[in-house]
């Protein structure tokens, strides 16, 4: 009774498409699971002897056992079809039922396939559409997709028409609590994943969107960056094994000119350009973006230069610094606060907003000046990075008290002039 309530043939006449002589045609619907589709029998039937109730046609003519014939055939082929899916398919539709009985092949696409077949094409379009760091991002939401399918079904791969809101829920559930990941990398996951379901929706290679109604929201980040007093300590500290001040040197570079660490790892000594005015910069874009990111040194990026002149990295490699991998530059990092007695979390990604805020924005470097440094293509972003500090708050009012006194001083002169 329950597989009955979930498939159902029904055989009618379509009075709408009457012909010219009066006839309508007939047409198979198939409904499964609430979904249906249509399939027409390629006969017509006269309306008048048409039984709608019963599905037949009403008599005992030639012509009435023919078309009751061809009813019959099309009912046990349809549920055969439906029968023979049961046995081969873990994911049934009406349209699979139909497509079945009617002969079409076609390929039921998988989610991971469609993803290596993404990934494959980004490939051939990196350093001309894109850059490696998207790969890699993109490869990473891949690995985890394919583990949670494992977790939570058992299968290498998923068909995906069989994809629905649960499974992206799932997803969420699976990387908070398995994967122990925090809230915004998880958003981040899926929001890639949103673009390859939205890739094969648009491919029609599925029905519907199971994104439709999930939201990826982010929670707000309390962004870390040194101060100036932090990074002289780390300046001034003196670390005895050459692989940390190395790394330091790196990480202090970053604090001082805005680079993210794929940026400084691809910087070469004619990316420094000096000026006809005397100043010094480095010319380059933006490894994420592509966009130029020109930045004028400060006497501390230049003399961190300058220390490397002499260096394997400079000569062999020409590399304009001794750059290690991110993840030796996260480790090593951690250990270098420990030293330097930096009672902050040290990464990579902490120089960039050092640089934006302590750096540049708290002494009133404008916004839209560090936005272009910095390589944004949207000041929004940068705006991200603008928040008030407690001393420049403080240095702010105390301007603005030594103003309103001189204000004060000059209203007090006038008065006595007058008086005398």
């Amino acid at each position: 009774m329950k597989n009955a309530q979930k498939f159902a043939v029904l055989i009618w006449a379509d009075k709408r498409k009457t012909d010219s002589q009066g006839m309508v045609p007939l047409y198979a619907r198939i409904t499964y699971l609430t979904k249906r589709t249509e399939i027409s029998l390629g006969r017509k039937v006269d309306p008048k002897k048409w039984d709608a109730e019963s599905g037949y046609l009403r008599g005992s003519g030639q012509d009435a056992r023919e078309i009751n014939a061809c009813i019959n055939d099309s009912i046990y082929g349809i549920r055969r079809a439906f029968e023979d899916l049961k046995r081969i398919e873990d994911f049934i539709t009406a349209e699979k039922i139909k497509r079945k009985f009617t002969g079409e092949e076609v390929k039921h696409r998988m989610l991971l396939e469609v993803f290596d077949e993404h990934n494959n094409d980004l490939e051939k379009l990196l350093d001309k559409n894109f850059v490696r760091a998207t790969l890699t991002k993109y490869k990473t939401v891949r690995k985890k997709t394919a583990e949670y399918i494992q977790f939570r079904y058992k299968k290498p791969d998923v068909y995906l028409e069989s994809i629905d809101y649960a499974f992206v829920t799932g997803l969420e559930m699976y990387l908070k609590t398995e994967d122990k990941i925090e809230h915004n990398t998880a958003m981040r996951y899926i929001k890639n994943l949103k673009k390859i379901i939205n890739l094969a929706v648009n491919n029609q290679w599925m029905s519907h969107n199971p994104f439709n109604l999930f939201k990826c929201t982010y929670n707000k980040v309390n962004r870390v960056e040194l101060e100036w007093e932090e990074i002289n300590q780390l300046a001034e500290y003196h670390f005895k094994v050459k692989r940390l001040a190395e790394v330091r040197d790196t990480f202090l570079f970053c604090c001082y000119t805005g680079y993210a660490f794929v940026d400084v790892d691809k910087l070469t000594p004619q990316h420094v350009v000096t000026g006809t005015d005397g100043v010094t910069w480095i010319k380059t874009t933006r490894t994420k973006t592509a966009i130029e990111a020109n930045v004028p040194l400060i006497p501390q990026a230049i003399e961190i230069i300058e220390r490397y002149v002499e260096h394997d990295a400079r000569i062999i490699e020409n590399r304009l610094l001794p750059v290690k991998s991110n993840q030796k530059m996260n480790a090593y990092l951690k250990e270098i606060g420990d030293l330097a007695g930096i009672e902050k979390v040290l990464t990579t990604h902490i120089a960039r907003h050092t640089f934006a805020t302590t750096v540049t924005l708290e002494n009133d470097v404008p916004l839209e000046t560090v936005s272009k440094m910095l390589g944004h293509t949207k000041l929004t972003t940068t705006q991200i990075y603008a928040k008030m500090k407690d001393k420049k708050v403080n240095r702010d009012m105390q301007a603005l008290k030594a103003r309103l006194l001189v204000n004060a001083e000059v209203v007090d002169e006038k008065l006595e002039e007058e008086l005398v």
